[in-house]
């Protein structure tokens, strides 16, 4: 299987896409602080599920690019709030994102507890 068939690396990389069309109405004084930065983040959860995946035969790298994954899916949710309270989003888009943000994370904690099921050897 390629890592692109990964459930987890499908909704993180469609949520990267989705986040980076909207950042592109945010105000042109954020462009190098909360644009980038959430951009950044939010395609780096992709990026860290796809290496993880290419590591597999030795559980203890996985699980460390996954553990980077969900940490860039935390930090991404954190620009996801100041988003909302800087009122560049507004609630209905902030809890979509928000919800496909939480699912992504629960999707790399299962790889994470489960590294059996995506062909790592112990």
């Amino acid at each position: 299987m390629d890592f692109k068939e990964l459930l987890a690396y499908k909704k993180s990389f469609e949520l990267a896409m989705e986040i980076f069309e909207l950042s592109k109405t945010f105000p042109k004084e954020e462009k190098y602080s909360l644009t980038d930065q959430v951009r950044r983040s939010s395609r780096s959860v992709s990026a860290n599920i796809a290496e993880s995946y290419r590591k597999r035969r030795y559980v203890n790298h996985f699980i460390s690019k996954l553990t980077d994954s969900d940490a860039e899916n935390s930090e991404t949710n954190v620009w996801l709030n100041f988003s909302l309270k800087c009122e560049y989003i507004n609630q209905e888009t902030f809890e979509s994102l928000n919800s496909k943000n939480l699912e992504i994370g629960k999707l790399i904690n299962y790889m994470i507890n489960n590294p059996d099921k995506f062909g790592c050897r112990n």
